[in-house]
């Protein structure tokens, strides 16, 4: 009977050790950067003028790269390099545009064009 005890005693506490050790997440594993962000949204060029203060972003990764999906028939922003400003902030670089995109946990700021047309946003999670 004691042996039976501890046999159960032993496979308890290595249940309770294997779940709370799958729990533990990588943080560098995370991109805090996805997500929805909602706010006012805008977009421009030579046939569309569309503005929506309560608009949102979706945000995806692709390998190194960020795609911005906007709602209100809005196009995608696709593509976007970032370098990385600190732990919390990323910075757009290059990515055949001009103009700059600030994405943080919390926000999100775009004002970039690219070939003649210019997506703006100022949005928060």
């Amino acid at each position: 009977m004691k042996l039976m005890l501890k046999s159960l005693a032993v496979l308890l506490f290595s249940a309770f050790v294997m779940t709370s050790c799958s729990k533990d997440t990588d943080p560098a594993d995370v991109d805090v950067f996805a997500g929805t962000f909602r706010g006012s949204v805008a977009y421009r060029d030579a046939e569309k003028n569309i503005t929506q203060d309560n608009g949102s972003v979706f945000v995806t990764k692709v390998n190194a790269r960020y795609n911005f999906r906007f709602s209100d028939g809005i196009p995608d922003l696709t593509g976007v390099e970032f370098s990385q400003k600190d732990a919390n902030t990323l910075i757009s670089t290059g990515s055949d545009g001009t103009g700059l995109i600030t994405i943080n946990k919390d926000k999100l700021v775009i004002g970039f064009t690219r070939n003649g047309r210019t997506w703006t946003a100022d949005c928060g999670r």
